[in-house]
């Protein structure tokens, strides 16, 4: 299990690989009062927003910064790979995530953002009940690979369970979904909310409703029309699939 980042941890780091010397150094590099420093030395707690803004700023690895792990700066593919393969235990470059060797292909020079991972499911199968869209963590993505597939402020990770979008979209799989894009185009896969249930689905309009269309043949299409329509909700448009490679 991790451990939290401890204060002393924290500027430990800070001074071991920046110029952040004293705890008024680093509130001017936060841009906040050295109160709000002192407040998180007492607490023996460091607000991850805080870990985000000094990685970008100083070009450090959001990991090591707040876990002590992998290379303290992301400074090429192999530096990625082996905080990677410590993650997982696995080395095949197959592995590697896209976002991340983007990211050391970029050297980190542009924004890094953080992007939410809510708490409710898409459901791949014949619908999900957990419909609460509670933030349960943050993932650290470079602005400039996300703006290349939508909107970064509107985007969101959520987990998928089923089986009715394989091949593609497998259960377990954690998707990115991008709430500003709400206008289904041909074959895009939409998160979309019916009844009290969402779904992860490609939509397909039919006469006076829509189809909710599953990759998997062995699910039959749901058909909305009519009033029924009135409670169908586009969440998003999916626009990135995140998985292991075994």
């Amino acid at each position: 299990k991790t451990m939290p980042l401890s204060f002393a941890d924290f500027v430990r780091r800070l001074r071991e690989k920046t110029d952040l010397a004293t705890q008024m150094d680093i509130a001017a590099a936060l841009g906040v009062n050295r109160s709000a420093i002192t407040q998180a030395k007492k607490r023996d707690a460091v607000p991850q927003k805080w870990v985000l803004a000094l990685s970008r700023s100083h070009g450090l690895s959001p990991d090591w910064l707040e876990f002590g792990k992998g290379p303290s700066r992301l400074r090429d593919l192999n530096d990625v790979r082996t905080m990677h393969a410590e993650r997982t235990g696995r080395t095949e470059e197959a592995a590697l995530p896209s976002p991340l060797a983007f990211a050391a292909t970029e050297r980190f020079q542009g924004e890094i953002i953080a992007v939410p991972q809510v708490q409710a499911k898409l459901c791949a199968g014949g619908g999900s009940f957990e419909l609460e869209a509670v933030p349960v963590a943050e993932h650290p993505f470079p602005l400039s690979w996300l703006s290349r597939m939508g909107r970064p402020s509107a985007m969101v990770f959520m987990d998928v369970i089923g089986n009715s979008m394989e091949p593609g979209i497998a259960d377990g799989d954690m998707v990115l979904v991008d709430q500003s894009a709400v206008t289904p185009m041909p074959r895009s896969i939409m998160a979309v909310g019916y009844d009290d249930a969402i779904f992860i689905k490609r939509l397909e309009r039919h006469g006076n409703g829509v189809h909710l269309v599953s990759d998997n043949p062995e699910y039959p299409p749901i058909t909305i029309r009519g009033d029924e329509m009135e409670q169908l909700r586009i969440i998003g448009k999916v626009v990135w699939l995140c998985r292991d490679c075994h």
